[in-house]
């Protein structure tokens, strides 16, 4: 399918979603409720952090002008420098237009879980709060939602109701999938952004972290992760308790007390963690970290929202130290 034919059914995507009354009445309230917890913390705790941590879709010229000292000799322009007898540098600004593209995995994994939320609903929670302050800096939001392929294409625009339109959306969706495929979700989001723009990645990376597609994403676009993870993916819960695989559907019996169990468990979840950090490092890829919470807590949401922003400037600080 291609993103025209997405674009055109988009509509009859929503339409044909079997809910009934009471659930869509649930998924609005739900929407309204995460809607007035980001307000809280983009114009709260998270105040300022969106516009300085992503970057516009480029840079484009400003001035020319006199060197100053402190000027980087890499703006020099030496064919004006050379006609006029004395040094100009070239000014630029960055451009202000920032388009956001939400690739979010609409699997069942991230239904799932033991805490007071699913994966869905924190990765929903977090971005609410970059849609929200996108909303406010007037950039445009876009939504891909994959499972085992690419099922629902919003095509970026402006506007409060668009952006309440993508969040309903990653909580309304249910798509019936055995798999996820992230491979070609990413490469379905190359193709319709013309223009650099900022990805966000949303999954529980849990089945795949397709490296190549990774890669390729990140050489033409910024591409932020958000890694959600359930309780007992940190950990085996102690007890007898029957695991159910939400996308084979799956059961089995395990027995969290038999210590060889806690260890098998224990050394596949580290390897799975190092492998995954492994390829957004080599990608060149930040990574959110947010872990579903036993009990509702908004510093849950706040907490990796509020690191990002930090390490984001302190990598800024850096590179400027550098020059």
């Amino acid at each position: 399918m291609t993103p025209r034919d997405l674009h055109a059914a988009e509509d009859s995507v929503d339409d044909s979603v079997d809910d009934s009354v009471d659930e869509v009445d649930a998924i609005v309230a739900e929407v309204r409720r995460i809607e007035a917890e980001a307000h809280a913390l983009v114009t709260g705790v998270l105040a300022g952090g969106y516009s300085s941590t992503f970057r516009g879709s480029g840079i484009e010229f400003h001035e020319l002008r006199e060197y100053v000292e402190g000027d980087d000799p890499r703006a020099v322009d030496w064919n004006v420098t050379a006609r006029l007898g004395r040094p100009f540098v070239k000014d630029f600004v960055e451009e202000r237009d920032r388009t956001l593209l939400f690739v979010f995995d609409l699997s069942p994994s991230m239904q799932g879980g033991s805490g007071a939320w699913s994966a869905r609903q924190v990765a929903v929670r977090i971005l609410a709060c970059f849609a929200l302050a996108a909303n406010q800096s007037d950039d445009k939001l876009g939504l891909v939602g994959f499972a085992d392929e690419v099922v629902h294409f919003v095509p970026t625009r402006k506007g409060i109701r668009h952006t309440l339109r993508i969040l309903r959306d990653c909580l309304r969706l249910r798509p019936e999938a055995r798999r996820t495929d992230m491979a070609t979700a990413l490469a379905f989001a190359n193709k319709v952004l013309h223009r650099r723009a900022t990805i966000v990645l949303v999954s529980d990376f849990v089945e795949t972290c397709p490296e190549t597609e990774l890669t390729a994403c990140a050489r033409r676009h910024e591409v932020v992760a958000v890694r959600t993870s359930m309780p007992e993916t940190l950990g085996v819960p102690r007890g007898l308790f029957r695991l159910r695989d939400p996308e084979t559907g799956r059961q089995r019996l395990v027995d969290g007390l038999d210590r060889r169990v806690q260890q098998r468990a224990s050394a596949a979840l580290a390897e799975w963690s190092r492998h995954c950090d492994e390829v957004l490092q080599r990608a060149g890829i930040d990574c959110i970290d947010a872990h579903v919470p036993r009990e509702a807590n908004l510093e849950a949401i706040a907490g990796p929202v509020r690191a990002f922003y930090r390490s984001r400037g302190h990598a800024k600080a850096a590179r400027g130290r550098r020059r």
